[in-house]
């Protein structure tokens, strides 16, 4: 078989088809692309197992079908290096030698019968299906992902909720100490149902969809999930498990509301943040329209303290949070002023834009921390 595909469009799939290839295979075919030619169509398959990427690429011209599976690390690698021109690949159908010529450069090397790459299982399972647009998925991912958890001893958290009802969807990431929920409705499902998308595979499509305009059909099984554009397919495994009720964890009773300007206390916090402990603490006073934030090392003997300005007008607050977190939050928030709704010292604070963009609802959930006396 033969085909001709221009480098920099090449590179540019195999780069996204890449982000799953594991760099710690334990099937030695796993470090390959999959190339099939049909229909004058290049597809390029690359998997871990969990996570599938398959990219289609138009050809400038081509000869034949088949399929070899190509060493995914020597084709980017070289493709890196190549100026934009058309590439001629010729693969021996007998021996799966590969022969790759392009304006002055001829190289030679083996693949491997395209038939002993895994295949994705056919199943007869009933799908639920629904249409999106790929830059609402891209937001939705992008709004929650920063709060998704790393500890393996609770996978549950290691992924975004898609909580999905007929007029909307909920997003949720938590970690246990914050917890993020971004309700979209201007997606529209016509569908219910709900799965957790893990953390690698929800930072692929995010990637893969930032560029797209087109809708995105999403299919979903009992175990499995699929985002299918023009161009690229995602299949993903959920995490298996119940999600906790997050609902449950928001407060809906915090009386105390601070109106304040985003950046000026973020800046704030991160200046402060300097002279507390690694992982430690940023105390926030609260009186009479200003925020004293305050840090402290004691083992160093260093401290800090930073006063801004703040709509509020009710009884003194003292709440602790750790820095990290709470510059995390405060990063991930894209408005000017900001709402902080608190209640005791012992219980989250919750963080909102002070005006919701049409047709959505994002807030942020952070557990304080024990405030010493400083």
């Amino acid at each position: 078989m033969k085909f001709t595909v221009p480098s920099k469009t090449l590179l540019a799939h195999l780069s996204a088809v890449s982000k799953v290839v594991s760099p710690k295979n334990t099937i030695a075919i796993l470090d390959n692309f999959l190339f099939t030619l049909k229909n004058n169509v290049l597809i390029v398959t690359g998997t871990d197992q969990e996570n599938t990427i398959t990219a289609r690429i138009d050809l400038l011209e081509s000869e034949g079908e088949g399929s070899v599976a190509v060493n995914a690390k020597r084709m980017l690698d070289l493709l890196k290096e190549l100026p934009d021109q058309g590439l001629k690949f010729e693969i021996n159908d007998n021996n799966f030698e590969i022969h790759l010529e392009y304006h002055n450069g001829d190289y030679k090397f083996v693949g491997i019968d395209g038939r002993e790459y895994p295949k994705k299982e056919n199943t007869a399972e009933e799908k639920l299906e629904m249409t999106a647009s790929a830059q609402e998925i891209t937001k939705s991912i992008e709004r929650t992902i920063f709060a998704v958890g790393t500890d393996q001893l609770r996978p549950i958290m290691m992924g975004i909720l898609w909580d999905i009802k007929p007029e909307e969807i909920l997003f949720v990431a938590s970690d246990t100490h914050k917890l993020v929920r971004y309700t979209n409705s201007r997606i529209v499902p016509n569908i219910e149902g709900s799965f957790i998308l893990p953390s690698k595979p929800a930072g692929i499509l995010s990637n893969i969809l930032a560029k797209e305009t087109e809708d995105v059909k999403i299919m979903l099984d009992s175990k499995s999930v699929s985002f299918e554009t023009q161009t690229y397919t995602l299949t993903c495994l959920f995490i298996n498990g119940k999600y906790p009720n997050y609902n449950a964890a928001i407060p809906q009773n915090n009386p105390y509301e601070i109106i304040v300007d985003r950046v000026v206390l973020l800046n704030a916090i991160r200046r402060v943040a300097v002279f507390a402990t690694e992982g430690g603490l940023i105390q926030l006073e609260i009186a009479d329209s200003k925020i004293f934030i305050k840090s402290q090392d004691l083992e160093y003997s260093t401290s800090a303290k930073e006063c801004v300005e703040c709509d509020y007008s009710g009884e003194p607050l003292s709440v602790g949070f750790n820095k990290d977190k709470i510059i995390e939050i405060l990063s991930n928030i894209d408005v000017d002023n900001i709402i902080l709704r608190l209640s005791a010292p012992g219980r989250p604070g919750l963080f909102l834009p002070i005006e919701q963009a049409e047709k959505e609802d994002w807030l942020a959930l952070l557990m304080p921390m024990v405030v010493p006396n400083m």
